[in-house]
């Protein structure tokens, strides 16, 4: 069992989960990938990475959650960082829009939200420190057209990381939330030209992020940040200043 530290990222397997995972091995943590259905992806990072190990679980799964805990307590025995990164987006307008495409995101949420409860409590609570960073998104603060349950549950995200920043005032455990812009991923490279125009023609920058971006502010919050906490810090390339 290692006694060096641990950082658990979700939704791992690409885009900024895997940026996020190569900056916190860079740091000289050792990285449990989180994945759900990209094994592949996943195995294929991990071997690139110093000892790290994958770790598949549906996060929508209450079961399933409690098997990722349990396993990662066995391969690790303890939890420094929790970076909560996965998502799923629905996209309809509203009156389109069906109740399973709601469910479908909120029961990640609701899995995040679980997550990081048994985090704190079977790990970061009784080791009397960690670092937790949510990514929400810049959408969960000005909207998106045909995305209201990601909308939703991206400003829920931060709203969750201030409450539980209170919560742990006192104690060595320090929560925030980076919330990206337009970030190219493999979601956003296939927009068409038109609505990629109209996304950049509201970045000051005039260009869209990359994750390693994203992912050099996480590591910063996962590692030093030391007076940082209950925080919602904005990477978009000026779009949106909070």
């Amino acid at each position: 069992m290692s006694e060096s530290k641990i950082a658990l990222v979700t939704g791992a397997a690409t885009g900024i989960g895997a940026a996020c995972a190569r900056a916190l091995a860079d740091q000289g943590l050792r990285v449990a990938v989180h994945y759900r259905g990209s094994e592949a992806a996943a195995l294929e990072l991990v071997e690139k990475l110093p000892d790290a190990f994958a770790l598949r679980a549906d996060l929508s799964d209450p079961e399933q959650v409690d098997g990722l805990i349990a396993e990662l307590k066995e391969r690790a025995g303890r939890l420094d960082v929790l970076v909560n990164n996965a998502g799923v987006n629905t996209n309809a307008p509203l009156p389109a829009m069906k109740l399973d495409d709601y469910d479908l995101v909120a029961g990640l949420t609701r899995g995040t939200w679980y997550l990081t409860k048994l985090a704190l409590r079977r790990f970061m609570l009784r080791q009397k420190s960690g670092r937790i960073v949510n990514i929400s998104s810049v959408v969960g603060h000005v909207g998106n057209r045909g995305q209201s349950p990601y909308t939703m549950a991206k400003a829920g995200l931060d709203a969750f990381t201030k409450s539980i920043a209170q919560e742990l005032a006192g104690r060595p455990i320090l929560v925030n939330s980076v919330a990206p812009g337009f970030i190219e991923t493999e979601m956003t490279r296939d927009l068409p030209e038109e609505a990629r125009n109209a996304i950049l023609s509201r970045v000051p920058l005039g260009r869209m992020g990359t994750p390693e971006e994203v992912a050099e502010v996480v590591a910063w919050l996962a590692t030093g940040a030391t007076y940082v906490h209950g925080t919602v810090l904005h990477v978009n390339g000026g779009m949106y200043g909070g």
